[in-house]
């Protein structure tokens, strides 16, 4: 347990941090898994689903979350799911 006052205000504000950061995250998976699950379905819904997930992205990754090369990474995969299943429609 924290001892001093300083550290016992670190912790609180880290706490706090961290529920914000798992709430981006969350609503990060369930855009990604939203858009999954159209490829598969509605190719049309997935892509107007785009701009919501890149600006998700992103967002992540300007509030440090996400670093830059996972952001790019992951957007990159996704795209590459999306080709392949308008490809093989």
């Amino acid at each position: 347990m924290p001892i001093t006052q300083s550290a016992i205000k670190a912790h609180r504000q880290s706490l706090k941090k961290n529920a914000e950061n798992n709430i981006v995250k969350k609503r990060l998976k369930a855009t990604v898994k939203e858009f999954v699950g159209y490829l598969s379905t509605d190719i049309e819904k997935a892509k107007e689903l785009i701009p919501r997930l890149y600006k998700a992205i992103d967002k992540t990754a300007k509030r440090g979350i996400l670093k830059k090369n996972s952001a790019g990474r992951k957007k990159s995969r996704l795209m590459a799911k999306l080709n392949q299943a308008v490809a093989g429609k």
